[in-house]
Order: structure tokens, then C-alpha cells, then sequence
């Protein structure tokens, strides 16, 4: 499981819905944006170990500027949108290969997973939508990103 996080003062995301319609999926005012993906084998501890760790992450200034608090603590908000392309492989041609993602069937659960247990931790959680065509729009505050791996 990978996540690219990235703190943003805000985020939205939109779904291309044919043609030139495109409506909001999810926004988020102060907070992070988690970009996720999966590979096979993929499962319940990586999940766990994800939500938790994210949740965790203290890269929110606190009163003397330092990074010592977390999105929970600042009262923040997380916009998760799935990205299988964080498994592409470009290291031979040019066309990335995705063969080390998991396929949906195996994907879309742990995404959901994911977003439930979030969500459990009393998180406010907005989403994009498994396996559309999404515009993200981001202010990336910092500019403060992650990548996160497990």
C-alpha cells in the first residue's frame, strides 16, 4: 500500500462525468490529502497500519511553528482519492506499466476499508470515486509531502 500525502490549507476533487459535465465528489478545507493505491497482496495490516499512520502524522505547526501536531488535532478534514498510477512502472520505456497494481476486485474494498477506518477514528473524510476520471484541485500547504509505504 502507498500514499502520497500531501498537507493543503484546501482540496477538491471532481468527477468527469461525459462531455463537459463534472460535479464535486469531495472538498476539504484545511487538512490532507491522501492519494492511495494497492498492490496484491495488499490486506488488512496494511490498512490498519496506514489509517493509523496517517492519522499519526504530526506535520501541523503548533504555537511555537514546529511540526508537532496532527490533522486531528488542528480540527483538519482528509480528502482520500484512489491513484492506482502510484504503482506504475517507468523504469523501462516509456509507457508506465501497471501490472504491480491490484486489480479492482481486490482494490476496492481495502479502499473502502481505508476510508471506514478513518472515518471510525471521528476524522471528517471526503473521497473521491474508485476508478473515475477525477480532476484534483489543491492548495499544498508548505509545501509539506509524503510518501508513505507499507
Amino acid at each position: 500500500m502507498r500514499v502520497l500525502v500531501q498537507r493543503v490549507a484546501r482540496a477538491e476533487v471532481r468527477v468527469r462525468e461525459g462531455g463537459s459535465h463534472v460535479r464535486v465528489s469531495g472538498a476539504i478545507g484545511r487538512g490532507l490529502l491522501a492519494l492511495v493505491g494497492f498492490t496484491e497482496g495488499d490486506g488488512e495490516g496494511q490498512v490498519q497500519w496506514m489509517a493509523d499512520k496517517l492519522l499519526g502524522l504530526r506535520i501541523f505547526a503548533d504555537a511555537d511553528e514546529k511540526m508537532n501536531l496532527s490533522v486531528a488535532e488542528v480540527g483538519g478534514a482528509v480528502l482520500v482519492v484512489s491513484q492506482f498510477t502510484l504503482y506504475g512502472d517507468a523504469s523501462r520505456g516509456r509507457r508506465p506499466s501497471f501490472v504491480a497494481a491490484a486489480r479492482p476486485e481486490t482494490a476496492v474494498p481495502l479502499y473502502e476499508r481505508f476510508v471506514a477506518l478513518l472515518r471510525d477514528k471521528g476524522v471528517q473524510v471526503e473521497t473521491g470515486e474508485f476508478g473515475a476520471m477525477m480532476d484534483v484541485e489543491l492548495i499544498n500547504d508548505g509545501p509539506v509531502t509524503l510518501w508513505l509505504e507499507r
